[in-house]
């Protein structure tokens, strides 16, 4: 079997391995028949992917699919990302063999599965995550959702003092491990 020089060098020097912790976004897909499994993980500022990482469990192509689409990603709006191609990925690569094609699919569909995963996040904390408006300035106790001026260190209603989560902004109670809102740890 013959890769090019490309996929050889994303094969034996991968760009961008690892996990994110606190992923704002995961996606892992596999292939039961060949037994490829990739996983990305990627971090989202200004609707633009600011890290990106990926561990893959699978054959040189596989490793170097995931190692190029992170290159790929890197950097792009959300919707720029979407557009990342299993023919995009092989066309970058400089081609695969016929019978490894099926990895840049894996490659582009856990990316993609990430980006989902991030969506989906974002549109369940806007629905029932209280804190700031995205309309106003105004915040909101995550425990009674009373109003809190400004950004308050305490909820009068339910007298639980807050601290401002270094991951999202938001007031999370003082003392917890962990953001209520992001999952961040404090």
């Amino acid at each position: 079997m013959i890769y090019s020089d490309k996929v050889m060098d994303h094969f034996q020097n991968p760009r961008n391995v690892g996990v994110i912790k606190n992923a704002d976004g995961i996606g892992k897909v596999g292939n039961p028949v060949c037994g490829d499994v990739m996983a990305f993980y990627i971090k989202v500022k200004d609707n633009r992917l600011v890290d990106i990482k990926f561990q893959t469990f699978g054959c040189g192509a596989a490793i170097a699919v995931s190692s190029m689409v992170s290159e790929m990603a890197m950097g792009k709006t959300i919707e720029e990302a979407l557009k990342i191609t299993n023919k995009s990925v092989a066309k970058e690569l400089g081609g695969l063999p016929k019978n490894k094609l099926h990895c840049s699919n894996l490659g582009a569909d856990a990316l993609h599965e990430a980006i989902k995963n991030y969506k989906e996040k974002q549109e369940t904390l806007e629905k029932v995550t209280p804190g700031k408006s995205a309309s106003s300035d105004k915040f909101y106790c995550p425990y009674c959702d009373d109003p809190l001026e400004g950004f308050e260190n305490y909820c009068k209603k339910c007298k639980i003092e807050f601290e401002e989560c270094p991951e999202c902004g938001k007031p999370s109670k003082k003392g917890e491990e962990r953001c209520i809102h992001c999952g961040a740890k404090k």
